[in-house]
């Protein structure tokens, strides 16, 4: 019973992580770093972002499966197949409301965004059943390269923001915070959150 829980609250918290990615993406303020990769490369390639992130996680998680099988759980797979496909489901259905844009509009968007955002993300990460992909490349580079870990997230958050420009992918506000500006924002949902 409490492994069903612990899926369910897994569940809830990337669905709500991803409502908060497409709220940042619908009202044109910029997603996640990854996000913003994964969206780039999808128009490049002419895929949707669901099918898109699904392929970039599958070859992440085949480092991760060589360098740190610790790293890998349920939340795991659950993050690496659905995330995507969550995202471009509420961005399709919060587009229209968005249409405006108005600094207001954005202004709401984005405390609105950041808040949902770091509070599903937190709900993922607080029931300790594996990290994304993304997210334990850093750890492992870290051990290998002998480096801290905050050096490593920093540098590989910058290289993917760089190639989601590149791609032409959402780079916006959003993005900055979502990279750097977030985690004493996890650190406080942690601190009130259910477990």
């Amino acid at each position: 019973m409490k492994m069903v829980y612990k899926v369910l609250y897994i569940l809830m918290g990337l669905v709500i992580l991803s409502m908060g990615s497409a709220t940042l993406q619908s009202a044109g303020l910029g997603v996640d770093p990854f996000t913003a990769f994964n969206i780039g490369l999808s128009i490049k390639l002419g895929f949707t972002l669901g099918h898109t992130q699904l392929m970039i996680n599958l070859i992440l998680f085949a480092f991760v499966v060589v360098f740190r099988k610790k790293s890998i759980g349920i939340g795991t797979v659950l993050n690496m197949v659905l995330v995507g496909y969550f995202i471009q489901y509420f961005i399709e259905i919060f587009t229209p409301f968005y249409s405006a844009h108005s600094f207001f509009d954005q202004l709401i968007a984005l405390v609105v965004g950041i808040l949902l955002f770091t509070l599903g993300a937190t709900m993922y990460q607080i029931m300790d059943m594996g990290q994304s992909p993304y997210d334990a490349i850093a750890p492992i580079l870290s051990e290998i390269l002998d480096a801290t870990y905050k050096t490593v997230r920093q540098l590989q958050d910058v290289i993917v923001v760089v190639a989601a420009f590149l791609l032409s992918g959402p780079i916006g506000v959003g993005t900055v915070i979502c990279a750097f500006g977030t985690g004493s924002l996890i650190s406080k949902w942690a601190q009130v959150l259910p477990r």
